[in-house]
């Protein structure tokens, strides 16, 4: 009993350790790359971003003043869903957020050639106090290594169990009145928050604003899932022994074995279900045609495994 509270006891803190993590990095990308390129990556930060350009305001000011309402209302409409992790992720990001904003400022950490007093139409400027600084962008560059943030800082969060809060919570209120699905929602909501860069740019700033939230969505499930991804296979065959002594002695992976009724001719047959990693699934596929060369496959993209000999199961 004390050994289970004493691992509750680390997971908690190294749960609060990710979120501190998280929401520093989240700062870091959003002041250093998203900002000073205008861009708008949905959530309330993109937001945040566009009001910062328009009319000055600090983000972090303005992504708190419209992160706390929204969990409150949140709250009040979807019940206390939000743990103190969110809550303490909501808090963090801003304070990060304003520390760099008061240090470093806006400027880009990615530019192509030398800060400039005076610029072209084609230049990006940010503000250096009272003075007006441009800069030639490089759009590209700059919105895969923003992604590349992004993803890292809010994976690090999921991982930790909190969210980011922010324009998800507006999703899960229109979810519960509406039939549309809570992905759809998302996607509809973050890209009608980067349409708002229109306002202060042309097309190329919500087209990077799209592409950017593409490779974050990326990198989230790789620091959520891992970089080994797992196929399910549904093997058919009438040489079920082989297959099956195939997969246990050479790939020393288990699996489960059903009994079937073909539908065409209603003969019995059995079928084989087995999860392998991507290099077990090319060794199996390169030896069923000597094994079975009628063999009946079907393999599946698995997100997540869990269970014996893969990720544990949670504990809560």
């Amino acid at each position: 009993m004390a050994t289970q509270k004493k691992r509750n006891v680390k997971q908690e803190i190294v749960a609060y350790l990710l979120v501190i993590l998280g929401s520093a990095i989240f700062a870091v990308g959003d002041v250093m790359f998203v900002n000073p390129y205008h861009l708008a990556p949905g959530g309330v930060y993109g937001v945040a971003n566009v009001l910062n350009a328009l009319f000055g305001w600090k983000i972090s000011l303005a992504g708190i003043c419209m992160d706390i309402p929204l969990l409150i209302i949140g709250t009040i409409i979807l019940g206390p869903r939000f743990g103190i992790k969110t809550i303490v992720s909501v808090i963090l990001i801003p304070f990060f957020t304003y520390i760099l904003e008061t240090t470093w400022g806006y400027a880009p950490l990615i530019y192509d050639g030398e800060f400039l007093t005076e610029g072209t139409a084609t230049m990006l400027s940010f503000m250096d106090g009272d003075t007006e600084v441009f800069f030639n962008p490089d759009f590209f560059l700059n919105t895969i290594v923003a992604g590349i943030i992004y993803g890292i800082a809010i994976g690090v969060i999921f991982r930790s169990g909190a969210t980011s809060g922010g324009s998800d919570i507006i999703s899960m209120i229109i979810h519960k009145y509406t039939k549309i699905s809570l992905g759809t929602l998302v996607i509809i909501v973050d890209s009608l928050i980067s349409l708002t860069t229109l306002i202060i740019g042309n097309i190329r700033l919500p087209i990077y604003s799209i592409i950017l939230i593409y490779i974050e969505g990326k990198i989230i499930d790789l620091v959520v899932e891992g970089f080994t991804t797992y196929k399910t296979v549904f093997i058919i065959t009438d040489k079920i022994e082989a297959v099956k002594n195939y997969i246990i002695k050479d790939l020393e992976r288990g699996g489960t074995c059903f009994p079937g009724i073909g539908l065409y001719q209603g003969q019995e047959r059995k079928m084989i279900y087995v999860t392998l990693d991507r290099s077990d699934l090319v060794k199996l596929k390169s030896n069923l045609h000597h094994l079975d060369p009628n063999a009946f496959v079907n393999v599946i993209e698995s997100s997540e495994i869990m269970g014996l000999g893969f990720k544990a199961l949670p504990e809560e």
